[in-house]
């Protein structure tokens, strides 16, 4: 969810309003998938990278986290939507971490888009930490499969779409286990514009596609 901070400086307004807007696109497009009937979206929301922002712009972001899940979590419910973190979230203040794990408790039985929310999450610091565990259970020869078990996105189908927003062309140390056959899309439209129109586009964009994942 790139270009926050971006739109914000392009209109001469202070950062905090650029993720403000961000979060608004949020709910845009979990509606929007929600309704689409796809099963699994993945949000890119606060990297392991980016603890080396301002203390100001992290607490700021801190702040609009908390309110999103105070004032989304009985939407998030009556739409039948699984919450579910990837990351780590030990650094994370903890009325944020109580609040996480008490929606991710409660929307866990519901049958609808299972989000995914990536907090201090990295794809390098994924996959160490899932040999760690392997090693940690003397898992001496593992497959593909009992890696994949070991991440955070075990039981989950890897990403058939990857969207970049911004016009960004990097990955930025996301899902780079999951995403091996993923198809990319990149848009110039920065995060807080994106509408659900253009996430249709994408999804079109990916029809028109033929995946061979590397066959013939």
């Amino acid at each position: 969810m790139d270009g926050n901070r971006r739109w914000a400086e392009k209109k001469s307004l202070p950062r905090v309003f650029g993720h403000r807007h961000g979060v608004k696109a949020v709910k845009r497009i979990v509606k929007a998938a929600n309704s689409l009937g796809i099963k699994f979206l993945t949000l890119y929301a606060f990297s392991s990278e980016n603890w080396e922002r301002s203390q100001t712009e992290i607490k700021s972001l801190f702040s609009l986290l908390m309110q999103f899940l105070k004032k989304e979590s009985k939407e998030l419910m009556d739409s039948g939507v699984r919450l579910k973190i990837l990351g780590d979230l030990s650094r994370f203040p903890k009325n944020i971490r109580t609040k996480i794990s008490e929606i991710c408790e409660v929307s866990s039985k519901n049958t609808g888009l299972a989000l995914n929310v990536a907090l201090n999450y990295g794809a390098r610091q994924e996959i160490v930490r899932a040999f760690k565990e392997m090693l940690k259970q003397e898992i001496k020869n593992p497959t593909e499969d009992v890696v994949s078990s070991f991440l955070y996105t075990a039981g989950q189908p890897d990403p058939d779409l990857l969207i970049r927003t911004s016009g960004e062309f990097r990955i930025s140390n996301f899902l780079l286990w999951q995403i091996a056959y993923s198809e990319i899309y990149v848009t110039n439209k920065m995060w807080p514009d994106f509408t659900r129109t253009d996430l249709e586009d994408a999804i079109a964009e990916f029809q028109k596609r033929e995946r061979r994942f590397g066959g013939a």
